[in-house]
């Protein structure tokens, strides 16, 4: 963040008002949100704005000597100094009575502080009555008190009678009934558990005293044991937030951009108050407040500011309540907070990493200063917000700025900060391959400080001797590491599983795939496995991987039976022979007609028709063959045409 105008706008937290009734329903609040809304709002109510100072309070004392009794008319149960049964009460510190939880009073900060502790009579009926005087009418109040059921959860086998006590307020005449609510079963708990309750209720014209009842819903025995503190009667007012044009509801102000002046508006929400009349005030110790003369607006033009200064608004529904501290309600607190600029956070060294290491670099502040890092060492770009630690991008100089967390005040100066992004070893994935049944040597390829291969080994090359896929961690003398992957793929050998020989065409078939080179003359090579026009005869058969990973080689006769042959004399086909059959030592053919009939017979030798028979020409038809060569025996037929 820059030097230029700025602002903070703080939130509206509760924490912010300090008047004594606040907090009180600030904490009352927060039980609520702790033990459940609905369980205690089903009959009973808080105050929901802000309310005044507490006008009657009743602690019920503090030491470690039981008493004094309540006064006259406050109740109808019978004190005891002793374990009170069924009936009695007592005023005491302590509650280590019978099985019950064994639990302080409720009163903040008090030392042997008292409680008004109840063993409920076998009959439900009013145990406490208080008259509070001393109220203004046609204003809103709210009586509130902490209850805690004294039975545990295992009290009475379980099976204890449960507190459950209704509060009234009535008018000073005891016929009008003002409010009323049941704070329902009280459950029993394993632990000791202060509960609040609370009744909100307006007094009558001329009305300037109430009386508060309570009551107990169930009948005494084992259980309906119960513990009361803290009863108190404050004002209720409207919520009455405080804000400025800007909708803050309040401010953080820089230094050096004082004198800072504002107009603040009250902003009631008119859930208790029909009309509303204000006395602003202000404060610069945010304890003692000051009555601004004359400034009884919904709205308040602030002098020049220079240093710390708080508002708020006292509101009433009539003028003539507003100095009645009994009457009134105090608002929100509009904070107006002068900041220091902070000095430049100190950095803790230069930094270096490798690049693919996510390095950080750090400055230091004080308590209550956050840090936005910058490009530039005035203005720039804003790189990152909000922590001591960054994390640059790439090599460079990074500048942090101390930013103070209130009003988001930048320091007058920026911390260089240098870092360094190490490079790394540069490698690349490698696929390579290795013939069968031989060895080869990977390489991690750089001169380093040290490697790591998966398989254990510790050089810059390796020998293996099988396909698989390894990798390598390279480590320079600087500290970075780099890693790759080697895919090793075996090249087979190859390895010719059969040859085809079909009239006159050879087909030479392998076991194994491959980037494979064929020959029948051990000369000249194809691509391709199948020769075609292949004369009959005794070949040298060879297969070659183009890699030089071995070479297959056998030798094949090839002999061909035509399937046609035309003895008219003109020099071409006129003859029928089996070529290549001459390489075979125990050879048979035999040639028949189509009834059977034994026309040429010859054993280990060549053949060679000319498609007579008795000297007598045979006439155009197909002519079958039968030709066995060792032990297998080919089997076809042929046409003779003239």
């Amino acid at each position: 963040m820059g030097k230029g105008k700025r602002y903070c706008y703080l939130p509206r937290p509760n924490t912010i008002k300090v008047h004594k009734s606040q907090k009180h329903f600030n904490y009352l609040l927060l039980t609520l949100l702790l033990f459940g809304v609905s369980e205690l709002h089903a009959q009973l109510g808080f105050c929901t704005g802000n309310s005044g100072d507490a006008i009657f309070t009743e602690t019920f004392g503090t030491g470690v000597t039981d008493g004094p009794p309540l006064g006259a008319g406050v109740t109808s149960y019978t004190f005891t100094s002793g374990t009170p049964t069924d009936g009695d009460y007592t005023i005491s510190s302590t509650t280590n009575y019978f099985d019950w939880h064994d639990t302080e009073d409720h009163t903040e900060n008090d030392l042997n502080g008292k409680a008004f502790i109840v063993n409920a009579s076998f009959t439900a009926d009013e145990f406490f009555r208080r008259t509070v005087t001393g109220l203004c009418e046609n204003t809103s109040y709210e009586f509130s008190s902490w209850l805690i059921s004294l039975q545990t959860s295992q009290g009475c086998g379980g099976n204890g009678i449960p507190v459950n006590v209704k509060f009234e307020i009535w008018d000073s005449s005891n016929t009008t009934l003002l409010a009323s609510g049941n704070t329902g079963n009280i459950p029993n708990t394993s632990s000791p558990t202060w509960r609040p309750y609370g009744l909100v209720f307006k007094t009558a014209p001329e009305q300037t005293s109430v009386i508060l009842k309570m009551k107990n819903n169930s009948d005494g025995g084992c259980g309906n044991d119960l513990a009361i503190d803290d009863i108190v009667f404050r004002s209720c007012g409207d919520f009455i937030g405080v804000s400025d044009p800007e909708l803050a509801t309040g401010r953080g102000i820089c230094d050096d951009e004082v004198p800072f002046n504002t107009t603040l508006t009250a902003n009631p929400d008119f859930t208790i108050y029909t009309t509303h009349a204000y006395q602003w005030q202000v404060s610069t110790d945010f304890v003692n407040w000051t009555d601004i003369v004359g400034e009884t607006n919904q709205t308040y033009d602030t002098p020049a500011i220079f240093n710390d200064t708080f508002y708020r608004v006292l509101v009433a529904e009539d003028a003539v309540n507003l100095t009645n501290p009994r009457c009134n309600s105090a608002s929100e607190i509009f904070r107006i907070n002068v900041v220091s600029r902070p000095l430049a956070p100190i950095s803790n060294g230069d930094g270096a990493s490798c690049a693919n290491d996510n390095g950080t670099i750090s400055v230091s502040v004080p308590e209550g200063i956050t840090v936005n890092w910058y490009d530039s060492a005035v203005g720039g770009l804003l790189l990152g917000e909000g922590s001591t630690v960054f994390q640059p991008p790439g090599t460079g100089t990074y500048y942090a700025e101390a930013v103070s967390s209130l009003g988001g005040c930048g320091s007058a100066l920026r911390t260089a900060v240098a870092f360094e992004a190490l490079p790394i070893p540069v490698l690349t994935d490698e696929v390579l391959a290795f013939c069968q049944n031989t060895t080869t040597t990977l390489s991690a390829g750089l001169e380093a400080a040290s490697y790591a291969w998966s398989t254990g080994e510790t050089t810059r090359d390796i020998t293996v001797d099988r396909p698989d896929t390894y990798s390598v961690t390279v480590t320079d003398a600087r500290g970075c590491s780099n890693s790759k992957s080697i895919r090793l793929e075996e090249i087979p050998i190859p390895v010719i599983k059969d040859i085809r020989s079909e009239g006159y065409s050879i087909e030479i078939l392998t076991e194994t795939d491959g980037s494979y080179e064929y020959s029948i003359d051990g000369i000249d090579y194809s691509a391709s496995p199948i020769f075609e026009g292949v004369a009959g005869g005794r070949y040298d058969i060879r297969v070659r991987e183009d890699n030089d990973c071995g070479e297959a080689v056998t030798s094949f006769v090839h002999f061909v039976v035509p399937t046609f042959f035309t003895p008219n004399g003109d020099g071409r086909n006129d003859i029928f022979e089996a070529e290549g059959i001459a390489f075979f030592p125990n050879s048979e053919i035999a040639i028949y007609d189509r009834t059977g009939k034994l026309l040429k017979h010859v054993v280990d030798g060549p053949i060679s028709w000319n498609g007579t028979f008795n000297n007598s020409p045979l006439p155009e038809s197909d002519y079958w063959y039968m030709i066995r060569v060792a032990d297998t025996v080919y089997k076809g037929h042929f046409s003779l045409k003239r």
